[in-house]
């Protein structure tokens, strides 16, 4: 009977090193996608960040060119009153 029973269940050894080789290679896989994603979502922060940059320089150039049109519509309406023309 003790060896009909051997023969026909695994033992816990065998059992337990096939469940963790198993789950190791799953964890691994899992592991390999996140950082996958990671990067992904790294590559795509980057490159709004770049965007925003880029649009801010943008802005800023604007904005220095517009206070130059204000100085001189300033300028202007000043002479006007000043000269009463």
């Amino acid at each position: 009977m003790w060896n009909m029973m051997c023969d026909v269940m695994p033992t816990i050894a065998e059992d337990s090193l096939g469940q963790r080789g198993g789950q190791f290679a799953a964890d691994e896989a899992n592991f390999e996608q996140l950082m996958v994603n990671i990067l992904d979502e790294r590559d795509k922060l980057l490159e709004t960040l770049r965007d925003t940059q880029e649009n801010l320089a943008n802005t800023h150039i604007k904005l220095g060119d517009l206070s130059k049109e204000r100085d001189s519509l300033q300028k202007a309406v000043a002479s006007k009153f000043t000269t009463g023309k």
